[in-house]
């Protein structure tokens, strides 16, 4: 039963998760590092490359205020915000809707499952790809496979069948789950500074209230008209925003990533 699960997880929780924050080191410089964990430069260290691509953006003290003040950070709060709407509202509804359209609850749960099973090596594969090719190009590809997982869900309602299902899993986790790889990333490059964290923070509650409002309007959409095509649809064209949204905030045009370093040594 679901309150014997809910239950032994929570004890896991608190007897096995809990304790283990006691041994983290909360300084990187205790155990000789940076805080982006590079070792400790000597007296012999070779001078690190920038990656820094607009010198008078990147050399302002990025505040919350200052921040809040920007296009820049209402485009992240709105890319974030519809990343997890997008989500949340598939996550939350695809077993209702399996269900509905006459698979047994064996596949829903497995759909459910794999879905996050293929979020990890997902999540590893696009966070790595995004320091060779940039966080846009990797944010959008992760929008690109749940426009995918919504299409396939929808057409799941005309024609159901086992292809598709794996089509919606494989495009929802490998693809679509790779949002959060550069979730972090994306606002250190713009804001990165002694701030970052109260600058993330606020980001996040966009994000947070997207994942909220995913679910409800999904819901509610099924109950106003019987079906959950109108609200597979409205996911595409908040995925393409999402997608949009991280575009024009433009990291790549504040920092560089790994892979793009040669341009920036170029032009410097």
């Amino acid at each position: 039963g679901w309150r014997t699960a809910c239950t032994a997880m929570g004890i896991v929780v608190l007897v096995v998760l809990a304790p283990i924050n006691l041994l983290l080191h909360k300084r990187p410089e205790d155990i000789g590092l940076q805080p982006d964990g590079d070792a400790a430069p000597t007296a012999t260290s070779a001078k690190p490359a920038s990656n820094i691509v607009d010198p008078a953006w990147a050399g302002i003290d990025w505040t919350l205020p200052r921040a809040l003040r920007t296009a820049r950070f209402w485009w992240i709060a709105t890319g974030y915000f519809c990343g997890l709407y997008i989500w949340y509202a598939v996550q939350v509804h695809q077993t209702k809707f399996l269900l509905d359209i006459g698979f047994s609850s064996n596949v829903g749960v497995w759909a459910l499952g794999v879905v996050s099973l293929l979020g990890i090596p997902g999540q590893i594969w696009l966070g790595h790809l995004s320091d060779r090719i940039g966080r846009e190009w990797v944010w959008a590809i992760s929008c690109f496979g749940f426009v995918i997982c919504f299409a396939a869900l929808a057409a799941l309602t005309y024609w159901p069948s086992m292809a598709l299902i794996y089509l919606m899993v494989f495009t929802q986790g490998a693809l679509g789950y790779g949002l959060t790889s550069v979730m972090g990333p994306v606002v250190l490059e713009i804001f990165q500074g002694k701030h970052y964290g109260s600058i993330f923070g606020t980001v996040m509650l966009a994000a947070l209230a997207g994942g909220a409002a995913g679910p409800w309007i999904t819901g509610q959409l099924y109950d106003l008209s019987g079906s959950y095509t109108s609200a597979f649809l409205l996911g595409i064209a908040v995925s393409l925003l999402s997608a949009f949204a991280i575009w024009q905030a433009s990291p790549r045009k504040v920092r560089a990533v790994a892979g793009q370093m040669h341009k920036v040594a170029s032009a410097v």
